[in-house]
Formats: C-alpha cells, sequence, structure tokens
C-alpha cells in the first residue's frame, strides 16, 4: 500500500479544464469544416431539481455565459426540444420575442445572430443540450446541421462518459455506507444539504477563484464523500452521544486518512486515476478538516495552502452540522449558525470569502434546508 503522504494531495491549483478542453478542441474541427460557428456549449439537465446549468465551453471572443441555471419547465421551447427529442434551428436570434432572462440579454449582448440546439441523450435518458451558435443570420443550412449533428453525438459520449463514471464512483461509496451501517450524522439529507451548500458557496466565490462549471459541478457529486473514511470508524465512537475522550478523538480524526486510501483504491479499482477532476475528490476528502490558521487536521495546512475545493466543503459542513440535530445537541437557529461562521472566519478558521458566500445565499440557504428536512 502507498504510504499515506502519498495519498494527500499536494494543493494546486485545482479547477479541472477537462471536458472544458475537450470541448476547445473539438471546437477547433468544427471551424475547420463550418468557421461561422462562434460558440460550442454545453449545459447539463439535472433530473432531481429540474434545473439546465452551464458546464462547459468554447467560444471565439466575448463574454462567456457561466454560472448560470434556470428552471427547464420555464422554457417552454426548450422543454419541448428535450421532450421530443428535436433539434432547433433559429436563423435570426435578435428578431425573436425579446426575452428578459439573463440568457436572452447576454445572446443579444454577444452579438449572436442564429442558433442550433441539439437535445443529448444516453441510454434513452435527456442529459441536457448542445448549443451552436453564429454572428451570421441564418447560418445553420440543412449541410451544415447535418455535420453538426456528429459532433453533437460526440459531446453527448463525451458528457455521459464522464457522468457515469462519477455518478457510479459515488453511488458506491453510498452504497458501502449503508452496508457498514453508517447512519445518524451522516443521514441521506446530510449529505444532499451538504452539497447543495457546497455548491451554493462555490458559485459564490467563482469568480474570484476562477472556478468552472466544470469544476463546480464535479465539487457537488464528490461533495458527500467528503467522510467516507467514517465508514471505518466504530460506532461507539462515531455514534457517541457525549464528548469524546482524547483516545476517541484521535480515532475519530483517523477517518480523514482512511477516507485517503479508501479514495485511492477505489479510483484504482474504477480505473479513474486517469479521470479530469479527480484531484478535486482526493482534496476535499483529504483536506476538508485543515483550517486556515493551521489548526486543523491532519497535516496542519495554511491558508492557500488548502485548495479551494477542501475550503468550501469545510464551510458547507460545519454549517450543517450546525443547524442539525446530533445525539449531544439540538438544532442552532439559522443566525446563530451564521454568527458562529463569522466568529471562526474573524480567528481566521475558516475561509471568510466562502462564509460571506454562504450568509449572501441565505433564500436558498433556506431552500435547502426546506426541502432536505430531517
Amino acid at each position: 500500500m502507498a504510504p499515506l503522504a502519498a495519498l494527500h494531495p499536494v494543493a494546486q491549483a485545482s479547477a479541472p479544464e477537462g471536458l472544458n478542453e475537450r470541448i476547445r478542441v473539438l471546437h477547433q474541427r468544427i471551424c475547420a469544416a463550418a468557421p461561422g460557428v462562434a460558440r460550442v456549449a454545453c449545459a447539463l439537465y439535472e433530473p432531481d431539481s429540474g434545473l439546465l446549468k452551464t458546464l462547459a465551453h468554447s467560444t471565439c471572443e466575448g463574454k462567456p455565459l457561466t454560472g448560470y441555471q434556470f428552471a427547464l419547465a420555464q422554457s417552454p421551447s426548450l422543454l419541448s426540444l428535450a421532450r421530443e427529442r428535436r433539434t432547433r434551428v433559429i436563423d435570426d436570434i435578435p428578431a425573436m420575442q425579446p426575452g428578459q432572462s439573463e440568457h436572452s440579454r447576454w445572446l443579444r449582448e454577444q452579438g449572436y445572430q442564429s442558433s442550433y440546439t441539439v437535445p443529448l441523450e444516453h441510454n434513452g435518458e435527456f442529459d441536457g443540450f448542445v448549443f451552436f451558435d453564429s454572428r451570421e443570420p441564418a447560418y445553420f443550412s440543412p449541410a451544415i446541421t447535418a455535420q453538426l449533428d456528429i459532433y453533437g453525438q460526440l459531446v453527448a459520449l463525451m458528457i455521459s462518459h464522464e457522468l457515469l463514471s462519477i455518478r457510479a464512483l459515488v453511488g458506491s461509496v453510498k452504497l458501502a455506507r449503508e452496508f457498514a451501517h453508517l447512519r445518524d450524522i451522516e443521514t441521506g439529507v446530510h449529505l444532499d444539504r451538504m452539497a447543495h451548500y457546497v455548491r451554493l458557496i462555490a458559485q459564490g466565490v467563482a469568480v474570484q477563484h476562477r472556478l468552472s462549471d466544470e469544476f463546480i459541478e464535479l465539487l457537488f457529486l464528490f461533495a458527500p464523500l467528503h467522510d467516507l473514511g467514517k465508514v471505518g470508524v466504530p460506532d461507539e465512537v462515531l455514534l457517541k452521544p457525549a464528548p469524546l475522550s482524547p483516545d476517541e478523538r484521535r480515532t475519530m480524526q483517523a477517518h480523514v486518512d482512511k477516507g485517503s486510501v479508501m479514495v485511492a483504491r477505489l479510483l484504482r479499482s474504477f480505473r479513474l486515476d486517469a479521470m479530469s477532476g479527480v484531484s478535486v475528490l482526493r482534496n476535499l476528502v483529504a483536506s476538508h478538516h485543515e483550517l486556515m490558521d493551521g489548526s486543523g487536521y491532519p497535516r496542519g495546512l495554511r491558508g492557500e495552502a488548502i485548495p479551494i475545493e477542501a475550503r468550501i466543503v469545510a464551510v458547507a459542513d460545519v454549517f450543517d452540522a450546525l443547524t442539525s440535530q446530533r445525539p449531544y445537541k439540538d438544532a442552532w437557529p439559522l443566525q446563530r449558525a451564521y454568527d458562529a461562521l463569522e466568529a471562526m472566519a474573524q480567528r481566521g478558521q475558516l475561509d471568510a470569502d466562502c462564509v460571506r458566500a454562504l450568509q449572501d445565499g441565505v433564500v436558498d440557504v433556506l431552500a435547502i434546508m426546506a426541502r432536505f428536512a430531517e
């Protein structure tokens, strides 16, 4: 077995560009055959929430549309395309009924004149859309759309392959938790809340940390695995309804190293070591209990040495612990929890930007609490 030190990541700028880079390369090939295609972008559909979310893009010039999501049901035209698996050509975008959505305003600002939309599906399931945009009106002739349909299928395969790998990994870990009878503090709703808080925070700090939509999606999918190593913690320690002794605390803290070992084994077993974004999983498992002032564990990392994904998960994890019922405490009111996070940020323990992002998203926080109530 590899030494534990080798399993912990060296903190680096970890926002993955795997899918974005593959879309960029594909865009170059498209431009060789259809040079008027100025933009290729993918939007991912999330069945649980009904949201359509920007995921990856390649844009020749101008400002890309990132960090955008909306309920698919709010767009009757796109909803119809998704249900019927139909493509759509728009020859004159400015002449369409002017919309007031962020997406409509952005299209007009960027000067796109025509578009071609292709639904993405895998094994009969709707996954999202790929959008081709041009600054030339009526650019998408039947000859060009016939070529783009082939590229649309390649995009669908790339996305489905990546998502299937991630979902298989996440699903296997959840099943392992059930077999290990890991419960109470790691209930399904806790993990769901955690993941949604993580995504909310990541979206709030995306600009300053240059986090791509792909990075945020991977972080959302991997966040429920942050305490994977607790599978190996005895129930008498994990579920103890009283303060832990020093020996018990060391046993509990050992879950981080156990988690890193398990991640390494899982990645080898699923042959996912080379998958784009696995550094996100390694980093959040290994470093989510590190604190900005160096007082965390297991390595006592400080400040920027802690990967941003781990800092985001740390804030979400502490917040959910404070606002949830535990064997040893009642759930804290929202403002009390916010005040505690603010105090930890002022003491230099939690990332202040991440805390602020969670505070600024109070409306979404309340919605998450209501949706995933115990």
